[in-house]
Formats: structure tokens, sequence, C-alpha cells
């Protein structure tokens, strides 16, 4: 990759490179451990909810046939698109600004729903910035979470799947019973230990 004056700094994940602009999330073991179990079929349509710097949904896009990708801070859409065309996946990309679900159509159906969401405990302060509000989950971790899991369902094709990352400190047994309550058949597929909690993945099949 060329030098970017725009990038606060370079991350890498084997071996390919992501630009990270400044107010853009940079992705650490929680993407990774999303990135490390992330499977796609050829004919998959996938949303990557909450894109940052597009790591997931570049990863996504290699394979798939479509990837709509989505965040509400506009630098990550600006960062996802630089390195999606970085990677040359662009188009095979839609990427687009806003609030969860908001920027799709009720019609829209995915067979793949990825999201690292935010899921850290936090106080309304820290949800004042862009960088803040990509890990501050609210007084319980879970703000984000659970309007995610009310909605995800919707978008999902006949046979799709969910993979949401979370944390031990968000109440995993809470997330797994909401998505029970939607029919669907959930397990954790992975977990990674780091500091003070457990980095859970979580997927959601129909049954």
């Amino acid at each position: 990759m060329k030098s970017s004056r725009k990038a606060r700094k370079t991350i890498f994940f084997g071996d390919r490179s992501f630009y990270v602009l400044e107010n853009v999330y940079e992705s650490a073991e929680d993407t990774f451990l999303l990135a490390e179990n992330l499977v796609v079929n050829k004919d998959d349509v996938v949303l990557d909810m909450g894109t940052g710097c597009g790591v997931l949904g570049i990863l996504a896009a290699e394979k798939a046939r479509k990837v709509v990708a989505i965040d509400s801070n506009p630098h990550a859409v600006r960062c996802a698109r630089m390195n999606a065309k970085l990677h040359g996946v662009i188009r095979k990309m839609d990427i687009r600004q806003g609030d969860l679900f908001k920027p799709l159509n009720k019609n829209e159906k995915f067979d793949l729903i990825i999201f690292n969401a935010p899921y850290l405990p936090s106080e309304a302060w820290e949800q004042r910035t862009w960088l803040g509000r990509a890990w501050a989950g609210g007084p319980t971790g879970r703000q984000l979470i659970d309007r995610f899991l009310a909605e995800a369902p919707k978008y999902l094709e006949r046979d799709g799947r969910i993979l949401l990352v979370q944390s031990t400190l968000s109440n995993v047994r809470e997330t797994v019973r909401k998505l029970e309550e939607k029919r669907l058949d959930v397990t954790v597929v992975a977990e990674k230990k780091v500091a003070f909690e457990t980095i859970v993945l979580i997927q959601a099949k129909r049954r």
C-alpha cells in the first residue's frame, strides 16, 4: 500500500494492512476474533454492522457476492471506502452511513450479519466522541446490543446467521436468551481472555 497522509496509523491482519483514520476505532482482539472465525460463501450477501475501518467487510467481500457495510461514524465510512479501494473490493461493497438498521430498506435480506458491537459498560460522557461510541455500550454495556438483537433477525435470509462479538462484562447469557426467543439456534463459537474480561463470539442460526 502507498502511504496516506490522512491515516492515523496502519494495522495488520495476516498479510493485509488497513489504514485507520483519525476518529476511527482501531481494530483489536475483538475484531480479529471475528475475522479468524469468519466463513463466507461465494454467493453470500453480507451485512457488516459497525464496519469501522472496514476490516471485516473487506475480508467478507473477498469471497461474498455483495457486502453492505454500515457505520454511524462518517470518518469510519470514509476510512472503510479508502481501504475497500486499496484492497480491490470496492465494487462489491455498498458502504452506508447511519444508525444501525436505518440505512437499510425493509426488504433487504442477508445470508450473514456480523457485528462487533460496542459492549463495554460506560457512562454517558464516554459516548460523546466518535471513538467512544465505538466501544461504549451504556450503563450495562447492552445499549446497542439490545437494539441490534431486536431487529437483526428480520433481515436474515431463511438459512441466514448472525455473528456477534461482545464481552462477558455485558451479560452473554442475556444475549443468548434474547436470540433464542427469536427462534434461533445459538452457540458460542470462540472466545478470548483479555485483561479483565473475556471476549465472546456468538453465532445464531435460523432453525
